[in-house]
């Protein structure tokens, strides 16, 4: 059989529309990204405040993220899209009135974070889902490899002009960012595809829980979706990036937009490689390797005190890091039933927010512990150690040859 072209995805009006609300909408939550974390250590100069930036938003989704899974799977999961698309861009509206204010109360701020974290629990497993619905299954890989790219370059993108339109002050920030998240928005209600509603057959808690008892099943899935759970939570430095900007680095919130942008370089480039060059054979082996050039380059990241050498090993890292994301969505989504997909997403997204958001937190007590730099090295450290257990302790994931 001929190798679909890379360009046959984007053929497709529906993927293409989709393509748009992952950019925006991304493109639109990186730059708030920016500007709450320099907002935030402005108001407190603390690095406590802001792990608890990505407390207050993992709480809530994770809390969410198993009713989000059963509403995908229960509801037109286009429809549960634009809602929650539409309470983003209203909670950004509040973020700004808030920023309007000449001393925004943290909580207050906290607080719109939380809720922003909740709905991003709806919108993962709707949009995520969608995906096998607006393409052929033998396009899909590469349906997964352009996504993948949308989203990082909105993550390059996002930062560095976040931090260019701190410069003209917050407001300036989450006005545009509000925009976008309308747009993206617009984008979803343009989608055409014929969607199945299914019945959902098992009642109660029962229904809430299968996601997790299918990813417990499989332990391809498990292996994969854990890996990520445990190497970025340990390895993730995004946190701590206001410090190394202002006090390490020196180099200030337009400095900052760019170390933010670096890991999204890197795996921009990856992902329109993977695009044109998909993964044929030895997936899972190489997902490993891919973990742990991650956990080096987090490590050569926090040892760096050089601006350029600090860019450069994010970038590293991120090219790293999509491997390892191409590799397990593909998983979830291609060897996951329709009448699954939201809820093993919804699971997905568990592990990925926890990765992340708790990772973020993580990296603020131990920075408040241990100092800033041991922090970093020690958590690539510990991504190094977690890809040899995993490579061990998930055999049938090491041996995973092709994706489809």
């Amino acid at each position: 059989m001929t190798d679909p072209s890379a360009r046959a995805v984007l053929a497709l009006s529906d993927f293409r529309s989709y393509l748009g609300t992952r950019f925006l909408s991304t493109l639109a939550l990186q730059m708030v990204s920016v500007a709450v974390g320099w907002q935030v250590y402005d108001l407190t100069g603390d690095p406590l405040h802001l792990g608890m930036v990505g407390l207050v938003q993992f709480v809530p989704a994770l809390l969410s993220a198993l009713p989000a899974g059963h509403v995908a799977d229960r509801f037109d999961r286009r429809r549960v899209l634009l809602v929650c698309l539409m309470l983003e861009t209203v909670s950004l509206g509040a973020l700004l009135a808030l920023s309007l204010m000449t001393a925004p109360p943290l909580e207050a701020l906290l607080a719109v974070l939380a809720v922003m974290g909740a709905t991003r629990a709806f919108i993962q497993p709707a949009s995520q889902s969608l995906v096998p619905h607006l393409v052929p299954t033998e396009l899909f890989p590469r349906a997964v490899a352009w996504t993948s790219s949308a989203f990082q370059t909105a993550v390059i993108a996002g930062p560095a002009l976040g931090g260019f339109l701190y410069v003209f002050g917050v407001t300036t920030v989450y006005a545009t960012a509000a925009t976008m998240m309308a747009l993206a928005a617009l984008a979803v209600s343009r989608l055409k595809v014929r969607l199945v509603v299914h019945a959902i057959t098992e009642p109660g808690l029962t229904g809430l829980l299968a996601g997790i008892r299918y990813v417990w099943t499989r332990k391809d899935i498990l292996g994969a979706v854990s890996l990520d759970l445990f190497a970025v939570l340990l390895g993730g430095a995004t946190a701590l990036l206001p410090i190394f900007a202002r006090d390490i680095l020196h180099v200030g919130p337009m400095g900052l937009g760019l170390l933010r942008s670096a890991p999204a370089v890197g795996a921009a480039l990856m992902a329109l490689w993977l695009a044109h060059h998909p993964l044929e054979r030895q997936a899972g082996a190489r997902m490993f390797l891919a973990v742990g050039v991650f956990g080096l380059a987090t490590v050569a990241f926090g040892l760096s005190s050089s601006f350029w050498l600090s860019l450069g090993a994010l970038t590293v890292l991120g090219g790293a890091d999509m491997i390892s994301v191409v590799v397990r969505q593909t998983l979830v989504q291609a060897r996951t039933p329709d009448e699954m997909r939201g809820r093993v997403s919804a699971v997905n997204f568990v592990f990925i927010g926890a990765s992340n958001e708790l990772g973020e937190f993580e990296s603020g007590v131990t920075a408040a512990l241990f100092g800033t730099v041991p922090a970093v090295v020690i958590g690539g450290l510990g991504t190094l150690a977690v890809a040899a257990l995993w490579a061990w302790k998930f055999p049938t994931l090491r041996k995973v040859d092709r994706l489809t």
